[in-house]
């Protein structure tokens, strides 16, 4: 379904050159669970970024579904990003002023009364049936990372990406982040990629890639 091919990110500094992504190929097939992990600064979530179109590669390919990551214009990948993908980030960006119910729905594609009842069942879900009003600040860290892996299911996405979503958490709340997105995947088939220093999180993956100087190991 998604796949990378001779994938590298360069960023330059003067005359210096740093390879964030150096030459890594791999797939992503549909319903899988896959979790990149290794240290900070080794490139696993720099690789996150070119698969799902959030950077442009300095070199290799990306195709989702056979499309050609370069033969899609810019607004033409945040269409792509909007419509087939979810996203969760170690910080929830919520709106501080919106409930949990009305954060969700910014990740909503269409707003009528069966979406607004799946975004309310995904907040059952996740144990805040009892806090679509609430808003974030009067929510715990892990009560808002909830909300913002509902949020990133809302649209039903092909691919959820998970970007060091326990980083903030402690072990126990984080497991129950992961467990949302890996019964996602059980119960529409969407895939997971999760970015991660913590292999206990990965408990489940079908692969975990070990990254390291840019390269899979």
């Amino acid at each position: 379904m998604l796949s990378g091919q001779d994938l590298g990110l360069d960023y330059r500094t003067g005359t210096s050159v740093a390879h964030a992504v150096d030459t890594v190929s791999l797939s992503v097939d549909q319903g899988s669970f896959v979790g990149l992990i290794g240290p900070s600064g080794s490139g696993k979530s720099s690789l996150m970024y070119l698969l799902s179109g959030l950077k442009r590669p300095t070199h290799g390919t990306v195709a989702f579904n056979g499309q050609d990551y370069r033969q899609v214009s810019t607004p033409g990948l945040m269409q792509l990003r909007r419509q087939r993908y979810g996203f969760v980030f170690q910080q929830h960006f919520l709106i501080n002023y919106l409930t949990s119910l009305e954060n969700v729905m910014v990740g909503a594609i269409k707003r009528n009364h069966e979406v607004v009842a799946y975004a309310q069942e995904l907040l059952r879900r996740v144990g805040l049936g009892d806090k679509l009003r609430q808003r974030p600040y009067q929510l715990s860290i892990g009560e808002r990372q909830r909300v913002a892996v509902a949020r990133a299911l809302v649209h039903r996405p092909a691919i959820v990406f998970a970007d060091e979503p326990t980083a903030s958490l402690d072990q126990a709340t984080g497991r129950e982040v992961i467990d949302l997105l890996v019964d996602y995947r059980r119960r529409a088939g969407g895939s997971v990629v999760v970015v991660t220093h913590d292999p206990a999180m990965l408990t489940g993956a079908d692969r975990v890639l070990q990254m390291r100087d840019g390269r899979l190991s």
